[in-house]
């Protein structure tokens, strides 16, 4: 091997070197430096069971969601696509009207009772053991203006794909 030959495999050498070292030290900085801390969860919605095209209910999906609403969290105006019963858990639910009317029951679902109707412009809270019958013209919003989490399990029947919720 020639002088000239050695020089530049060594020059080679060390200049990949110092780039593998520098790669490094910015991939150890990176994984080191402080991350910026994700926004909180406030809302949570998990399935729980659906069935498509239940006898009756051509075209329409059957479903069961639990829905976990935080500590001073707002949900914003919405409707549904379809007929859902929520049914307080634990916590308490302020639940506002904008549009239409909610009706709130309590008692058993083999023997319930009208609470109230929660007509346009109303707010009412929703205890634990109460739910609400909501249609797609009731627009609401609601609020967990409590300490604790208020968790609601959803009854739904939609038209197949429907989202959810759809805002307004």
């Amino acid at each position: 091997m020639s002088l000239l030959s050695l020089v530049r495999s060594r020059s080679t050498a060390v200049i990949v070197t110092a780039v593998v070292v520098t790669a490094g030290f910015q991939i150890a900085e990176a994984v080191a430096a402080p991350q910026a801390p994700s926004a909180p969860v406030t809302v949570t919605r998990e399935p729980l069971a659906s069935a498509g095209h239940p006898r009756g209910a051509p075209q329409r999906t059957l479903g069961l969601s639990r829905v976990t609403v935080m500590p001073g969290t707002t949900l914003a105006l919405h409707h549904h696509p379809g007929t859902q019963i929520g049914y307080v858990d634990s916590g308490v639910l302020t639940y506002t009207v904008e549009q239409g009317r909610a009706r709130l029951m309590a008692g058993t679902g083999d023997d319930p009772r009208l609470v109230r109707v929660i007509r346009a412009g109303q707010t009412a809270k929703v205890h634990p053991g109460q739910w609400l019958i909501e249609q797609p013209t009731d627009h609401h919003h609601a609020q967990n203006r409590g300490t604790v989490p208020v968790i609601i399990y959803l009854a739904t029947l939609f038209k197949d794909g429907e989202p959810a919720s759809i805002p307004g």
